[in-house]
């Protein structure tokens, strides 16, 4: 991924960084009384991959809670129902249970499960099970009662009761309204997600991601304290940056959060807003919108924009157009992440004013085949555009959204060049790009979406050794094969993290 040297044979690392890169035998020189020298066998050699929007703590929640995945195989409402009583026969009545991953579009029943469902089923523990998008969530009659949801509850401004039509009374399914129950639910408890933080570390090891972007709007100096903690720890290899919530970047404002640690272990990034129409309406209103984003834009952080479609995507450029007019300022690099549904004209307009997408290739293949029955043909024509928005200029980087579906890399990049779902369908064939454009979209274009390009991203000296190495080389594949490459050893610093054969 280095223009001026695009292949060599030999790499030398010397105190966490590269110390030089070559295709002769000039490495001798570096043989010296302590060297270690690792033979790769022809196996090829890539900078680590960085995952630009990763949910930390969601995933980490993922290895200790109920895991509803339909590749768990819940495939009705009936399979969630034993999957909950069964673990409240082993836990104490009054302690709640989590549960997460459940995709409506593969139960029998297609919709959501509701209170009754939950309450058919236990009745003295609080439940809520969480949507595989993260922005739903459904509670049994307990859990509404403590959260403090009843009939004459609102709706929140930004968020959605789904109500009984006949009674009014809510049933159990909220949209939107994460940040809230975040407030009213104890958290899972430090030693869990300490073993879960360990568990997402070995899972980022074994597929070759070396650095990843917290991209969670409920960061906050808490959680910074706790990734500060975790990385002290060693239970955290890859490095971190954080991207901050509302709450977080206005305590951001009051005093910088500070870091103990040497080095690119972990920073702060920018400042995720979330753009949307749950309720019909756009939220944040523009008005809003644009003087958050100015806000920000002042602070010298990059806006980031959850926006999905293209009302949202257009008033994330309004908001980012008026910042940049009351502050002009160059290389703002805010984003737009997973600008899933835009025309040609949008892109052009994106690349206009310099905004870096982050997008999820790997959303083709594991919700394709859904993406094919139920969107909209007026919006199925424009649907994760990579070539477009890459021809019309813009940086587009590749990411997973992990846990809303799994971090490999590898199946995002497969994803990017062939457009096939996990069953083989084609969505956009004409979208697909090259093995190249596809690794620099995990390596190169995601390092630039957070100004570390000079230290990431590619192969070169003076980099930070971040490293993988592969069984295969993607760009000498056919596509159907490049999902299955696999990493033989991932390195971070210079130093092993993770090695297939031990």
């Amino acid at each position: 991924m280095n223009p001026v040297i695009p292949k060599a044979r030999w790499l030398a690392v010397h105190d966490g960084k590269i110390l030089a890169v070559a295709s002769d035998e000039s490495f001798h020189e570096y043989r010296k009384g302590r060297t270690e020298f690792i033979d790769c066998k022809g196996k090829t050699v890539l900078p680590g991959f960085i995952d630009p929007h990763f949910h930390l703590h969601a995933f980490a929640e993922s290895f200790v809670t109920l895991n509803l995945e339909p590749h768990q195989n819940i495939r009705s409402i009936s399979d969630i129902q034993k999957k909950i009583g069964a673990i409240s026969q082993k836990i104490p009545p009054g302690t709640w249970i989590r549960a997460r991953g459940y995709n409506e579009f593969y139960l029998s029943e297609k919709r959501h499960p509701n209170r009754s469902d939950l309450d058919h089923v236990v009745k003295d523990h609080p439940i809520k099970i969480t949507h595989r998008s993260g922005r739903a969530n459904v509670l049994n009659s307990l859990a509404l009662k403590l959260v403090g949801i009843s009939r004459e509850t609102s709706d929140p401004t930004d968020g959605l009761i789904d109500r009984d039509t006949a009674t009014g009374e809510p049933t159990g399914l909220l949209f939107n309204l994460g940040d809230y129950l975040s407030q009213k639910i104890p958290p899972v408890d430090q030693g869990q997600m300490e073993q879960g933080i360990k568990l997402v570390s070995r899972e980022l090891s074994s597929l070759g991601i070396t650095s990843i972007h917290d991209a969670s709007s409920r960061n906050n100096l808490s959680r910074w304290e706790s990734i500060q903690r975790w990385k002290e720890k060693g239970f955290l290899k890859p490095r971190i940056t954080m991207l901050l919530g509302k709450e977080g970047f206005e305590e951001h404002q009051k005093h910088l959060f500070s870091s103990q640690m040497e080095g690119n272990w972990a920073h702060i990034g920018g400042v995720k807003i979330v753009v949307h129409e749950t309720t019909g309406q756009l939220s944040p209103h523009q008005e809003e919108l644009n003087e958050m984003v100015l806000k920000i834009h002042r602070s010298g952080l990059q806006a980031v924009f959850h926006a999905i479609e293209g009302k949202t995507i257009e008033a994330a450029c309004d908001a980012i157009e008026y910042a940049m007019d009351k502050f002009p300022r160059q290389d703002h690099r805010h984003r737009i992440e997973h600008c899933s549904v835009c025309s040609p004209s949008l892109a052009k307009r994106i690349a206009s004013l310099g905004v870096i997408v982050v997008t999820q290739p790997s959303f083709i293949f594991y919700n394709g085949d859904r993406y094919l029955r139920t969107v909209p043909d007026s919006n199925l024509k424009h649907l994760y555009p990579i070539a477009t928005l890459m021809k019309n200029g813009v940086s587009v980087a590749g990411s997973s959204d992990c846990p809303i579906v799994p971090a490999n890399p590898m199946i995002g990049i497969y994803s990017a060049i062939s457009r096939k779902t996990n069953t083989g369908q084609s969505i956009l064939p004409e979208e697909g790009i090259s093995p190249k454009e596809a690794l620099g979209m995990y390596t190169t274009y995601a390092a630039r979406a957070a100004f570390e390009e000079k230290i990431k991203g590619s192969i070169a000296a003076g980099k930070l050794a971040d490293l993988v190495v592969l069984n295969s080389a993607p760009t000498k594949l056919p596509a159907d094969e490049i999902k299955d490459v696999e990493v033989e050893m991932t390195f971070i610093n210079g130093e092993v993290v993770w090695d297939k054969t031990s």
